[in-house]
């Protein structure tokens, strides 16, 4: 949708909202707005799996490889709310690695889309899981949820934890054990 198609819509939105839309702090609000929108969702313009090609290495390393508190923030698809927190993300490899950082662009390239935490999580995984052919994943995210916590129910102090585990994670009650010690969530 271009720029000024969003902008018009945030001044629709604003003139249902607002007694006085046309104040002098709302006159650049819809241009804001709508620069703010594309700049937290412009992870639709990004290929996950191009992310992670660009730097896969052959290596005989078959330990777990672990990157933990990647901060990461989102809107939530439901009420278009911010919800944000930490991903952790692990994997054992077969064959190849993939630099570290990549992990965390993966990780933003999905957040920064309509999300629901569910989702996210999974879709970490299974990219990963997809482009390394690793031995097993294991994804952790812990968020917030700002559509639970200025509306509904408004629970201040929750948390929402999710994972998503793939092959000897998964299957093997020792290798999970030990993934989640490591992110310190024992």
């Amino acid at each position: 949708m271009p720029e000024h198609d969003l902008e018009t819509h945030v001044r629709a939105l604003l003139r249902a909202l607002d007694p006085d839309p046309a104040r002098e702090g709302l006159e650049r609000t819809p241009a804001r707005v709508a620069q703010a929108l594309r700049f937290l969702t412009r992870g639709y313009e990004e290929d996950p799996k191009k992310v992670i090609n660009g730097a896969l290495f052959v290596e005989d390393y078959s330990e777990m490889i672990v990157l933990k508190d990647i901060d990461f923030f989102s809107l939530c698809e439901h009420h278009i709310l911010p919800f944000f927190g930490r991903a952790h993300v692990a994997y054992i490899p077969q064959r190849r690695i993939v630099g570290v950082s990549k992990l965390a662009r993966l990780v933003e390239v999905y957040a920064r889309r309509l999300q629901v935490q569910e989702r996210l999580t999974t879709q970490i995984a299974t990219t990963i899981e997809e482009q390394l052919d690793p031995l097993g994943v294991g994804v952790v995210l812990e968020a917030e949820h700002l559509c639970m916590r200025m509306r509904g129910v408004e629970k201040q102090n929750s948390a929402v934890v999710t994972s998503h585990m793939l092959g000897v994670f998964r299957k093997n009650v020792q290798t999970r054990d030990e993934f989640m010690t490591l992110i310190g969530r024992r």
